[in-house]
């Protein structure tokens, strides 16, 4: 598990537009003019988000002609997911020892 790609992964879902993006993504494949609609935002605002995401490894796109088609990339929610997860498993987290001066 590499840090910096989940440093990058947590950074991407920290804007709520790319959250947005993310959820319109969970139901179906979409082109970035199909975005932009739903969302109300210019291409280039869109761009600069997606490249976000991209560049976290949580959408991915497929060419098709002149269109890109942007999807998730399940697999690294589910590296997130297990970095959250080893959270979890401190049941107990041992209190510091006193600091002297």
């Amino acid at each position: 598990m590499s840090k910096d790609l989940i440093a990058l992964g947590f950074h991407a879902l920290s804007d709520p537009l790319r959250l947005r993006v993310l959820d319109l993504l969970r139901k179906q494949e979409l082109c970035v003019c199909e975005l932009c609609d739903v969302l109300e935002v210019t291409q280039s605002k869109l761009s600069f988000h997606l490249k976000t995401l991209k560049e976290a490894g949580l959408v991915q796109g497929r060419q098709d002609g002149r269109w890109i088609y942007y999807s998730l990339n399940l697999p690294q929610f589910a590296v997130l997911e297990q970095y959250l997860s080893e959270y979890r498993r401190f049941a107990e987290i041992v209190p510091a020892r006193s600091c002297r001066d």
